[in-house]
C-alpha cells in the first residue's frame, strides 16, 4: 500500500483549523484569553506526556512481557496509577494557579473603563458614560487597545452567559444581580461575542461583536453615538 502523504496531511490541517477563527479561544487577543489558551495547551501536553507512557507500557506488556513478568499487582497501581500520573497533574495544578492569579488574583488587570451589558431575549444593550451623559449601543460593544476593560453584566429576564472567545473567559448575565469581568483587546479589529448560556429558541441567533478602537477612535465613536 502506496503511502499518501495528502492523506495524512489533510486530517491535520483541519484539526490545525480548528485552533483559528472568530469565536476560537485557541487564537487569543488579550492577556485574559492567551492565560486560558496557555492553560489548555498545557493541560493537551499533559494528557499527550500520560497518553504516551500508557501507550508504551501497553507495549511492553503485549510485545515484550519478559520486561515486566516480575512486576507485582501492588507494584503496577502503585508506579503506573499512582506514582507516573501526579507528577504531570501537580504540574498543571501548579499552572492553572498562576494563570488563576492573573486573571481574578493581585495581578488581574485594573479596568480603565467600564462599559455595562444588559442582556435580553435575544440581544445585548450595551452602555458608556462620558463626560457624565450615558451613551447605548446594541449588540456591537465598543472598547479601546490596550486598556483594560470592565464589563458588568445582568439581564432583564433569564439568565444569560456573556463571552467573548478571543478576549476572556464568559461571566453569567444574571436578573437581579450585576457580575463583571475584565477584558483587554491587544489589537485593533472585531470579535465575536456569543451568549454562552441556553436560555431559549432564540439563543442560536444572541451574538453580538466587539469593535477594538484605537483610544482616539474609540472616543470619537462614543461621541457619534452620542448624537
Amino acid at each position: 500500500m502506496r503511502f499518501r502523504p495528502l492523506t495524512a496531511v489533510l486530517p491535520l490541517a483541519a484539526v490545525l483549523a480548528g485552533c483559528s477563527g472568530d469565536l476560537s479561544v485557541l487564537d487569543p487577543a488579550g492577556p485574559s484569553s492567551q492565560a486560558i489558551a496557555g492553560l489548555w495547551w498545557a493541560m493537551l501536553a499533559g494528557a499527550v506526556g500520560l497518553f504516551t507512557l500508557i501507550m508504551m507500557l501497553l507495549y511492553i506488556v503485549f510485545f515484550a512481557p519478559r520486561l515486566v513478568e516480575n512486576v507485582t499487582p501492588k507494584q503496577w497501581i502503585g508506579w503506573g496509577g499512582l506514582a507516573m500520573p501526579i507528577p504531570v497533574l501537580l504540574a498543571l495544578l501548579a499552572y492553572a494557579f498562576v494563570q488563576g492569579e492573573k486573571l481574578f488574583g493581585a495581578e488581574a488587570l485594573e479596568p480603565a473603563v467600564t462599559v455595562t451589558a444588559t442582556s435580553r431575549m435575544w440581544g445585548w444593550d450595551f452602555v458608556y458614560e462620558q463626560d457624565g451623559n450615558q451613551i447605548n449601543s446594541q449588540d456591537v460593544l465598543h472598547i479601546p487597545v490596550g486598556q483594560p476593560v470592565r464589563i458588568l453584566t445582568t439581564s432583564t429576564d433569564v439568565i444569560h452567559s456573556f463571552w467573548v472567545p478571543r478576549l476572556g473567559g464568559k461571566i453569567d448575565a444574571i436578573p437581579g444581580q450585576t457580575t463583571s469581568i475584565v477584558l483587554r483587546a491587544d489589537v485593533e479589529g472585531t470579535f465575536g461575542g456569543i451568549c454562552a448560556e441556553y436560555c431559549g429558541e432564540g439563543h442560536s441567533a444572541m451574538n453580538f461583536r466587539v469593535q477594538a478602537h484605537s483610544v482616539e477612535n474609540f472616543q470619537n465613536t462614543l461621541r457619534t453615538l452620542q448624537q
